[in-house]
């Protein structure tokens, strides 16, 4: 029997659609926002109207209907912590996402859109491992402040993705694996796989790990209290949404646009240089820390995202990594694919779908 999910993919600056038949992609579109068009709004949630927009335009373009869609999945987004798996949208799940009780972020959408298309055309719609998978052991949770644990808020979806895909190609079982995975887009989210299992990950939303394109990561403490201070109009979500979609390299050089940025280091432009290399200095040394957080004992570090596709980046990447280390690089990211498979694993009930409470 041929099923046909849409699947909806939204990023802090692209728009990623595809029609599957079963695992079979169909149709696809990766559209790319301009940021500065993309901060004009308030907030993700009211970003909705202009993203539903983008989807139902690529649809109608290549003359195709909703209705004709069997299944509609979204990639998750801020909602309580939650086990890995592919979850039943459901109403309590778009209150907690609409709400942004749990946070603020694009990938909020995803799951919201994919419903509403769903209600509209009496059909399910489903999410994969979402932002907010949580496997972090009990020491990983530990702040080092009481009443501050870490959260678990990284690419799940992907990380996932590309550590089952290099399990296959070495002929493994993902349970038996200890792995590294960076992935590396408009946010970084470093993760420890250790037997199926993310032990440890930064918070890439919270204000951990290493600064990106867009998203400041860990920064002192006595200086982000200085800087509220000295700011006082500045209220607890404006300073939140700063730090997020224009902290990095955005706030040094006033672009997010991994693509602008490597047109300047590539045409010799030393500033940018300067701050791609302090980036990946982060990014190599959070990789540094899970190494040993593991005792060594890595069968691969993956490398993931959208920025991966820069040849020169990948260059300094395996430069800066201490040598003997089994360095793999999937550009791009897997997951429209990964949520296609995780809707198709429970109507092939090779899984159950698991309730939002």
């Amino acid at each position: 029997m041929e099923v046909k999910i849409l699947v909806i993919n939204l990023g802090s600056t692209s728009t990623k659609i595809a029609v599957y038949n079963n695992d079979k992609l169909f149709l696809h579109k990766e559209l790319r926002h301009d940021p500065a068009v993309i901060l004009k709004f308030e907030n993700s949630i009211a970003q909705k109207d202009f993203r539903e927009e983008q989807i139902l335009n690529f649809i109608s373009e290549n003359n195709y209907d909703l209705s004709n869609i069997d299944i509609f999945v979204g990639r998750g987004g801020l909602i309580k912590p939650v086990e890995g798996g592919t979850y039943l949208i459901n109403e309590k799940m778009i209150r907690d996402l609409t709400s942004m009780h749990y946070g603020d972020h694009v990938s909020n959408l995803g799951s919201i859109i994919a419903y509403d298309f769903a209600k509209k055309h009496n059909k399910k719609a489903y999410t994969v491992n979402p932002v907010v998978v949580d496997e972090l052991s009990d020491l990983a949770k530990v702040s080092g402040f009481n009443g501050i644990n870490r959260k678990s808020i990284f690419h799940a979806l992907n990380h996932k993705a590309v550590a089952n895909k290099y399990a296959k190609k070495v002929n493994k079982n993902y349970q038996d694996l200890n792995l590294i995975v960076s992935h590396m887009g408009g946010g970084i989210s470093i993760s420890l796989h250790k037997k199926g299992k993310v032990v440890d990950v930064n918070n890439a939303l919270g204000g951990e790990g290493p600064f990106s394109v867009e998203r400041a990561g860990t920064l002192p403490v006595f200086g982000i209290i200085d800087f509220w201070h000295e700011n006082p109009n500045l209220t607890k979500e404006d300073l939140k949404r700063l730090l997020v979609t224009k902290g990095g390299i955005f706030s040094y050089l006033g672009t997010a646009s991994g693509f602008q940025i490597a047109k300047r280091v590539l045409a010799g432009d030393k500033q940018a240089e300067f701050y791609i290399d302090a980036m990946l200095y982060q990014v190599n040394k959070n990789i540094g820390a899970l190494y040993f957080a593991a005792k060594g004992e890595i069968d691969a570090v993956i490398f993931t995202g959208g920025l991966v596709y820069q040849q020169y980046l990948r260059e300094k990447i395996q430069n800066l990594l201490i040598p003997n280390l089994n360095v793999v690089f999937y550009p791009g990211e897997d997951e429209l694919q990964a949520l296609a498979e995780g809707v198709l694993r429970v109507l092939n009930k090779e899984e159950e779908a698991k309730e939002y409470k």
